[in-house]
């Protein structure tokens, strides 16, 4: 049961973090992009800090460490994902930070000799293979911004790995609070380094800041630690990597952008890539058991 609430919780981050393709979009409009993660960052912060207040009373040193460690991951592959975007294509840039998914499971090869899983690490590749479908403008040409965004890729990896290895041993919801706290100091260091001192207070822009804020960040954030602590984190990695058909569904019902056969085809794909990775074709295995008796 816990297993599957995980996965609920983790779907659901997902749809919020789709929703919030469109709040990004409306909100650079207003603010630049550094300003946008530092106040995400500290919405998120004061509001887990005044809502679960008591329970930083009882914080341990390791969580501070864990908390900290998240945070850095964090922020930097936000960074990383923010400057890639100014010099490459929206598309490629959603598909490589896609690629997180695939990474995953090589950081618990290759640091903690962990034996990978064959049937998620299928998933995981028919996971990539299905936001290339669904948002990849075929272009052959490499630029700096594409591998700033791969360097993020590799960022939400660690961050997914590592959120799974500390919420295993500390308390979800402190570890969340810390992270975001360390995220929104290294971002309002960023922005005082840039000289962005002009903050836009139009509704608009603050509606939508505050959105991403909210629940984004705050809410999505917290929901993704609570559930990593049952699933493991190559499973969290493809349902997470849905955040990109859930874009895509958002941009066609709010922008109204037109649903294309290769949106179709994509979202199938990353459909079949959890189905292999949650059941592993264990209904198939049944099925035959049954035939043979």
């Amino acid at each position: 049961m816990q297993r599957y609430i995980g996965e609920i919780l983790l779907v659901a981050t997902a749809v919020i973090w789709g929703s919030g393709f469109v709040a990004s979009a409306v909100s650079l409009e207003y603010y630049s992009p550094y300003q946008i993660l530092a106040g995400r960052f500290l919405i998120g912060a004061i509001i887990l800090s005044i809502v679960f207040y008591k329970k930083l009373a009882k914080m341990k040193k390791s969580t501070l460490i864990s908390g900290t460690i998240l945070g850095i991951f964090l922020y930097l592959a936000f960074a990383l994902q923010t400057v890639g975007l100014q010099y490459t294509t929206p598309s490629k840039n959603a598909f490589l930070t896609a690629v997180n998914v695939v990474i995953v499971p090589f950081i618990g090869f290759f640091l903690y000799k962990r034996k990978m899983d064959m049937y998620e690490m299928g998933g995981a590749v028919l996971a990539v293979i299905g936001v290339a479908v669904l948002s990849l403008k075929l272009s052959s040409e490499i630029n700096v911004g594409d591998l700033l965004t791969l360097g993020c890729a590799v960022g939400f990896a660690f961050h997914i790995f590592y959120t799974a290895k500390f919420v295993k041993k500390e308390d979800p919801v402190v570890i969340t609070i810390i992270q975001m706290v360390v995220a929104a100091a290294i971002g309002w260091i960023v922005v005082a380094f840039r000289g962005e001192s002009a903050f836009s207070m139009e509704t608009e822009g603050l509606l939508n800041l505050l959105y991403l804020g909210v629940f984004s960040t705050t809410i999505a954030y917290l929901m993704q630690t609570v559930a990593q602590k049952y699933i493991t984190e190559t499973k969290a990695a493809i349902i997470l990597s849905t955040e990109s058909f859930w874009g895509m569904a958002f941009s066609v019902i709010i922008l109204s952008e037109v649903m294309t056969f290769k949106m179709i085809v994509g979202a199938v794909l990353i459909l079949f890539a959890i189905i292999l990775s949650e059941t592993k074709f264990g209904f198939l295995k049944k099925d035959k058991m049954k035939s043979l008796v």
